[in-house]
């Protein structure tokens, strides 16, 4: 079942046998989950045997809970070394993902038939800053959603020169909204909320995020979801999930969209039942901060990459901690709606507080202030976002602390509060010198409070599982929420429910 692509060549129809797998497409079946007040949750997957990851498709389906499929691809497949991976395909040499552009599409294709549908649609993910190759190859599948960004997905993850990722972005942006005319409905994640994962405070994490939803928008893509990764402090969290989420009703007020969140993406815990609390902590923050789906992780994040049966118990535990709790009621949006163009942060003037935060008893700290500040400032320099997006990496205007890439400034700097919120040591030329009201900037760190500010997470949970006085018990721990729509495009059940999928008609 391997060899060379044959999907990966001139831009691909939506395939008829794809057609109605894409007819709902990706973010509606969220939209239909929230609307239930369901948390979707989907793993990291990706196994380079086609057997392999079809049954890790199929396990993912069946998990109880309301899920979305995942194909991880793999490091050759992702710097475009498709040669090398078809070297190690044909040698039997392990690959770390799924070479989607190296498998023929037939034998993709295959994977996928009676397990990607409607009512469970696949997402892509992959890592790339060029990534043109994989979303043909992708859409020759009859796949439609995926994730990046050109500059999240290019900073951390490349030396690409920016100005070569945005292009390489738009054109891929242009490739996917052109599957909307056989009517699919394409969707694409920024992953512009998490960065580096770590060390980098909410405000840069939104304002990259709503950037390159903007960015994708204006390459033609009208169904989005915007990222946000769980950092060290949870009112912190909450309250810039909020503004995340209020910034995208705001800003994207014609787009399809949501908010997703992902456990925590540095250090992970050591201890299984250390990673299975912060894992809990993530749903139930996704929950009461209004996101719409989560990105899991495994008790075994810490030491290898998690099995089958481990990621579907993510699945489960974090689908049980979400329905402890109740998902608070949609807040109304006030404030402008026009974003591009000329004098664009004359319109991104700063907005009382809503009944989110109040909500959640969330003190603004200035998270939401900063923000539009960096989202005006970028957005004053070209109507077109992605000349913004090269002009504001190269003026400083967004600068990701402890970035290498050469077009990051590499002057902002940040600290770790003891009670786990991310402060500014400096913003550098970022235009948010003196909005947040924090008082002096702690001090710069040195290697060894660097080294203890990425592993407070690990600590902080491996300590809480360690002391069961600590563990608060939970009443719904051994239950699973979430099911699946019994008719496709139009429900969901409700989150009570712990009927597995398969038992509601689901079949291969």
């Amino acid at each position: 079942m391997t060899g060379a692509g044959d999907g990966a060549g001139a831009v691909p129809a939506v395939r008829p046998d794809a057609a109605a797998a894409s007819s709902c497409g990706f973010g509606a079946f969220v939209a239909r989950a929230r609307a239930a007040g369901t948390l979707v949750v989907q793993p990291r997957m990706g196994m380079a045997d086609p057997l392999r990851m079809r049954d890790g498709l199929r396990a993912t389906r069946d998990a109880k809970a309301v899920t979305v499929g995942t194909v991880t691809l793999d490091s050759y497949t992702r710097t475009g070394d498709l040669e090398a991976a078809r070297r190690a395909l044909a040698e039997g040499v392990g690959l770390n993902g799924y070479p989607i552009a190296t498998h023929p599409a037939d034998t993709t294709r295959a994977v996928l038939r009676g397990v990607a549908d409607a009512r469970f649609p696949v997402q892509v993910r992959h890592g790339s800053a060029m990534p043109e190759h994989i979303v043909r190859a992708l859409l020759a599948v009859g796949l439609d959603a995926t994730e990046g960004g050109p500059v999240s997905y290019c900073l951390p993850y490349s030396r690409t020169p920016l100005r070569e990722a945005v292009a390489a972005w738009q054109r891929s942006c242009e490739l996917l909204a052109s599957t909307r005319e056989y009517g699919a409905e394409p969707h694409l994640e920024t992953f512009g909320g998490c960065l580096m994962g770590q060390l980098c405070p909410p405000s840069l994490l939104i304002a990259v995020s709503v950037l390159e939803a903007l960015f994708f928008r204006q390459h033609g893509l009208t169904s989005v979801s915007l990222s946000y990764a769980q950092q060290a402090d949870p009112r912190q969290d909450e309250e810039a999930l909020t503004v995340l989420g209020r910034l995208a009703g705001e800003l994207l007020p014609d787009v399809d969209h949501h908010v997703v969140l992902y456990a925590y993406m540095g250090v992970f815990p050591r201890s299984p039942g250390g990673a299975r609390l912060l894992l809990e902590d993530a749903a139930r923050l996704a929950v009461r901060a209004g996101a719409a789906r989560l990105i899991v992780k495994t008790t075994a994040e810490a030491h290898r990459i998690p099995t089958v049966g481990e990621n579907v118990r993510a699945l489960e535990t974090a689908a049980a901690a979400a329905g402890e709790g109740s998902r608070p009621a949609p807040t109304a949006v006030r404030g402008p709606h026009a974003v591009a163009g000329p004098h664009a942060a004359d319109r991104l003037d700063r907005l009382d507080l809503l009944d989110g935060l109040e909500a959640l008893d969330v003190a603004d700290t200035g998270i939401e202030a900063e923000a539009r500040a960096l989202i005006g400032a970028v957005l004053e320099l070209d109507a077109d976002v992605g000349r913004a997006l090269v002009r504001a990496f190269a003026a400083g205007y967004l600068d990701v602390p402890y970035c290498l890439h050469p077009d990051n400034a590499g002057r902002a700097r940040t600290s770790l509060a003891s009670d786990g919120r991310l402060l500014w040591s400096s913003v550098g030329s970022m235009p948010i010198a003196g909005l947040a009201d924090d008082g002096p900037r702690p001090p710069i760190l040195g290697s060894a409070g660097l080294i203890s500010a990425l592993s407070h997470v690990q600590r902080t949970y491996d300590d809480r599982a360690a002391d069961p006085s600590a563990v608060a018990p939970s009443a719904a721990a051994a239950a699973a929420s979430g099911g699946v729509p019994g008719t496709p495009c139009t429900s969901v059940p409700p989150p009570t429910t712990s009927t597995p999928r398969r038992e509601l008609g689901l079949t291969t």
